[in-house]
């Protein structure tokens, strides 16, 4: 397969602080890739190395094709990025900026007002010819997403998209990165440090913590590896009995008589619940709550790095 993205021992030093220490990437055609990381673990390093603003250290690197120490020109021409901080100029309005971001892509005047007419129903941007200064937070997001893709790029590098929004807005540039991804093909390389959101868009996820990939893989894929789902069951009858009904079941891996509730360790979560909830009746249990617990992101965060990432942010 020929990569979008592939990195073999990538390294970045600052003086002699080892910023990343030797990261291997490959994202495939059409992904959207989930970058994970707290705060200082390397993160922005990658990224900045990934769109040539800032130059490696030592390994090697490769973007649509292009290597990135000796054809960034090449790769700029044919990446978007929005980055976190969005630059945009109070006194233009949205039409201007986008106008202006065409022009320096080299895109004719027919061309750039056909973009904006297909960027406007994609991105759903009613307020394009009002001034940036009575824009909200979420509209600026949506205008810096809407001027990274005026050249049409393959690749599109997106740095914390959502950070400061409203669970609208948010929403809504989920919407936007899904319409991207599965209307255009779009590759997405997207950091963030909204667990749900990378479990919600993301078909592969990377975690990288002290400069290095410490995991990788489907977001189902990570959260299994921490762990089983549980299926709490807090009884107000014997648990015992209850516990010895629940053992033999299919998908039951064990059952833990905890302090206050049985804690039934399943293989699949949501095709265990009825069956256990069955076997506990027929019993005569008397069931008080029943819930699955399922895990998360964050568990797997927590696991490969000691610390829970919503505290960095």
């Amino acid at each position: 397969m020929e990569y979008v993205i592939e990195t073999r021992g990538l390294t970045r030093s600052f003086g002699e602080v080892e910023a990343v220490k030797g990261v291997d990437l490959s994202v495939a055609p059409g992904e959207i890739y989930g970058f994970l990381g707290p705060n200082g673990a390397g993160k922005s390093t990658v990224v900045k190395m990934l769109t040539t603003l800032l130059a490696p250290t030592g390994g090697t690197a490769s973007v649509l094709g292009y290597d990135v120490y000796t054809q960034a020109n090449d790769i700029r021409l044919r990446i978007g990025a929005a980055l976190q901080e969005a630059s945009l100029d109070d006194k233009q309005s949205g039409r201007e900026i986008l106008q202006l971001q065409g022009a320096l892509y080299g895109l004719t005047k027919p061309e750039v007002a056909q973009r904006i007419d297909e960027l406007s129903v994609l991105v759903e941007f009613e307020a394009i010819d009002r001034w940036i200064r009575e824009y909200s937070g979420g509209m600026k997001r949506r205008l810096d997403l809407a001027a990274s893709l005026m050249h049409n790029p393959d690749l599109l590098f997106l740095d914390e998209p959502t950070t400061g929004l409203d669970p609208m807005s948010r929403a809504r540039v989920w919407e936007e990165v899904r319409a991207l991804n599965s209307q255009l093909g779009t590759t997405i390389f997207l950091t963030t440090q909204y667990l749900e959101e990378a479990d919600e868009l993301a078909d592969r996820v990377g975690i990288i913590n002290d400069g290095l990939i410490v995991a990788e893989g489907t977001p189902t894929d990570l959260k299994k590896s921490v762990g089983s789902d549980v299926i709490q069951v807090r009884l107000t009858s014997d648990d015992a009995v209850a516990a010895a009904a629940l053992r033999d079941l299919p998908n039951v891996e064990k059952v833990d008589i905890g302090p206050r509730a049985l804690l039934v360790s399943v293989s699949d979560g949501a095709a265990a619940v009825s069956p256990v909830a069955v076997a506990l009746d027929a019993v005569g249990a008397e069931v008080a709550e029943l819930t699955l617990r399922t895990p998360t992101l964050d568990d797997v965060f927590l696991e490969l790095t000691g610390g829970r990432i919503e505290a960095s942010q």
